[in-house]
């Protein structure tokens, strides 16, 4: 399988290469030519599999160039009971009759962004070591990124992590589980802004040719099709957990901010796998809500963001929208390359045309939640079932209810465990104490090691040229 740019000027790569690079030298994203068609009789037998012989099915159609006893020992390696707490590795379980969760969040940062992220590092290791080169890591994380990126990056050989994160924008835990970390390839980097202002950067750093060859820069956010593709595989898991055979369908709402866990979704979708609706769940920061409803996408500036109680959503500029856009232009990469150089420059667009094709051909709906929504959410769920959840699922679970057509079977993916956001939780519920893993007791107590730098490129990249030797 070859992969190419949403902007239409990249040669064919392959997957290995691709993993390395992040953005494509044009700017855009990479992504399959085309993606594989499951049959019914795959279906059947995929249902049967565990998750790691599932997750070498679905990842051997798109890393080809990966020996298939290696790619087998990077999952294997990844997927185990000790990172995630099961064998299954993802858990389906149920809330309401036909609202379930898919328990995203049992591996070591409590996030969903583990599920990905470990595959992502053992994969680096080996590509890297298969070539005989050494990356450098620029990454932005509103939260939960961050600190799965350097958990499973931390130690690892031939990579220098640095993450650029909000000053002051993320809960007291999320920066302790970032911050505290000790290893000498992890960098960690505030920057005076917005979420956006860091991914921002990281796009800049990025498309300065000689700089990104120069220091071999790679990067993990969701424009880095290793972790969509890790992503996808426990689409089909939930799908099998939750039904008995394949001619039911089920939805899936998905809280999202940079588009990049429901873009996994999305080509479950376009593979095959019977997903009635993929349903967008925003907080106050809802221009993918908007876009899903009105056809308009509107970015807003990191001033006009708003900071919230479901922090890793803080975001107005959905970076991984564009391979979706990619596809419903039919794949012209001229108009996408049009449209997301105007996005840089502080333009929205308007594909309303496209509206009926969003929510006929893709399936896509959206709502919206607010901080008082999150927190009767919270309430009301802890109260009715003894669970918590924390506000992100929340937000999802509200705008699956708001939703929900009648006898609508849907899955909300959970994006962490409640014990990351403890104020947000006591606010809902009251004074409780939360339950977290043991190895996360005590770590707000531990030093931490942050550099505060201004919202420029210039200064990150400085900290790059002062801790990795160029080419």
């Amino acid at each position: 399988m070859q992969y190419i740019s949403t902007r239409g000027n990249t040669a064919p790569m392959a997957f290995s290469d691709v993993l390395l690079m992040g953005l494509a030298p044009d700017g855009g994203l990479m992504l399959p030519q085309s993606y594989p068609t499951i049959d019914e009789s795959t279906l059947d037998a995929w249902r049967k599999l565990d998750y790691t012989e599932l997750a070498y099915e679905i990842m051997s159609l798109y890393a080809t160039d990966i020996p298939a006893e290696d790619l087998r020992n990077i999952i294997n390696k990844t997927y185990t009971k000790q990172a995630f707490g099961s064998d299954e590795i993802i858990p389906v379980t149920k809330l309401y009759d036909n609202i379930s969760l898919l328990e995203l969040s049992n591996g070591p940062t409590l996030a969903f962004k583990d599920v990905a992220m470990q595959f992502l590092g053992n994969a680096f290791e080996y590509v890297l070591k298969q070539k005989g080169e050494r990356l450098t890591i620029i990454g932005a994380t509103s939260g939960d990124t961050g600190s799965a990126a350097e958990y499973a990056l931390r130690g690892k050989d031939n990579i220098e992590v640095f993450m650029m994160s909000p000053n002051g924008k993320m809960s007291a835990f999320q920066r302790a589980q970032m911050y505290s970390l000790d290893d000498a390839n992890i960098h960690n980097i505030a920057v005076d802004g917005m979420f956006d202002d860091c991914q921002d950067i990281v796009k800049s750093l990025q498309e300065d040719a000689e700089f990104k060859a120069k220091y071999s820069l790679g990067t993990v956010n969701s424009i880095n099709w290793g972790r969509i593709l890790a992503q996808i595989v426990y689409y089909f898991k939930g799908y099998f957990a939750a039904t008995t055979d394949n001619s039911q369908k089920i939805s899936f709402c998905v809280p999202s901010g940079n588009f990049g866990n429901i873009c996994a979704g999305h080509i479950a979708r376009e593979m095959g796998l019977p997903i009635d609706r993929l349903i967008v769940a925003t907080n106050e920061n809802d221009v993918l809500n908007e876009f899903f409803n009105t056809g308009k996408y509107t970015p807003r500036k990191s001033n006009e963001t708003y900071v919230t109680s479901s922090p890793s959503m803080d975001i107005s500029k959905a970076s991984n929208f564009e391979r979706f856009v990619f596809l419903l232009l039919d794949k012209n990469s001229e108009q996408v390359a049009q449209l997301f150089g105007d996005v840089r420059v502080g333009k929205g667009f308007d594909l309303s045309d496209k509206l009926a094709t969003v929510t006929s051909q893709f399936g896509f709906a959206a709502g919206k939640s607010t901080h008082q929504d999150r927190i009767n959410t919270i309430k009301q769920v802890y109260e009715q079932t003894g669970r918590l959840i924390d506000p992100h699922t929340a937000d999802g679970v509200k705008v699956a209810m708001d939703l929900q057509h009648e006898g609508e079977q849907i899955l909300v993916a959970e994006t962490a465990l409640p014990a990351k956001f403890e104020d947000t939780i006591i606010e809902a519920v009251g004074d409780i104490t939360l339950p977290r893993p043991e190895h996360t007791i005590g770590l707000e107590d531990k030093p931490q090691r942050v550099v505060v730098v201004d919202n420029d490129a210039k200064a990150v990249a400085a900290l790059i040229e002062q801790y990795v030797t160029a080419r």
